[in-house]
């Protein structure tokens, strides 16, 4: 038993002897790095080649004052705008109360000297295009419910789907019993359907006869044409 003993002693004895070895060398290897590693620096740090500045430093020519011919004029500085003239109420003129107008006679103005009177030359043709009119009492229209009912009838289906509306001012020529001879678009809406939809109403329209004091006459007015989906 004492000699199986021995052996096993022995070799207790040898691993602890390593694991000291180990812990003795641990700091010797640790301080050996942190001086190679200073030493390592230190020769980084001043061995390396030292970085200089380019120069970029510029030098300036120095301006030369010149003197100008003698035939060479300088022209004066302008002169400094005047103030406006502070206004002065203008004083009452004297006028001769005892001021006339001397009657027109056919004594003084003889008829061989009066101008031609006009002739059928100047007439304007007030059906060929919308012209201005003089009337005293304007048309007015007389079939609104009808008007309505072919608003409906010739709004464009496509456009009054999509919720598209608009208005189109038409000049209307009506004659002296009302009847619309005559129709134009003025201002579009934009859409060409909604245009040409409007000229088709337009004929539908009835009014009552335009004067001109106490006679009945052709006219030219504008009219809007609205087309508008109803919610």
């Amino acid at each position: 038993m004492n000699a199986q003993a021995i052996p096993a002693a022995a070799e207790h004895v040898d691993l602890e002897t390593e694991n000291d070895r180990f812990k003795r060398s641990f700091g010797s290897w640790f301080w050996g790095s942190m001086i190679t590693a200073t030493v390592m620096h230190f020769m980084v740090f001043n061995f390396w080649p030292t970085l200089t500045a380019e120069d970029v430093s510029f030098t300036a020519e120095e301006l030369e004052m010149i003197e100008l011919p003698p035939e060479i004029e300088i022209p004066p500085p302008p002169e400094a705008i005047s103030r406006p003239a502070t206004p002065v109420m203008a004083t009452t003129a004297d006028f001769d109360d005892d001021i006339t107008i001397a009657p027109t006679t056919f004594e003084e103005n003889p008829i061989e000297d009066l101008p031609p009177p006009p002739t059928d030359d100047g007439v304007v043709d007030v059906a060929a295009a919308p012209v201005f009119t003089p009337m005293t009492v304007r048309p007015e229209l007389t079939n609104r419910n009808e008007v309505i009912q072919a608003l409906i009838r010739e709004y464009p289906s496509i456009l009054r789907d999509a919720g598209i509306g608009g208005q189109v001012v038409v000049w209307f020529f009506i004659s002296e019993t009302g009847q619309v001879l005559d129709r134009r678009v003025s201002q579009s809406s934009g859409h060409t359907q909604l245009d040409e939809a409007a000229l088709s109403v337009a004929s539908v329209y009835r009014f009552s006869p335009a004067l001109n004091r106490d006679q009945t006459v052709q006219v030219w007015i504008q009219l809007p044409i609205t087309f508008q989906v109803q919610n």
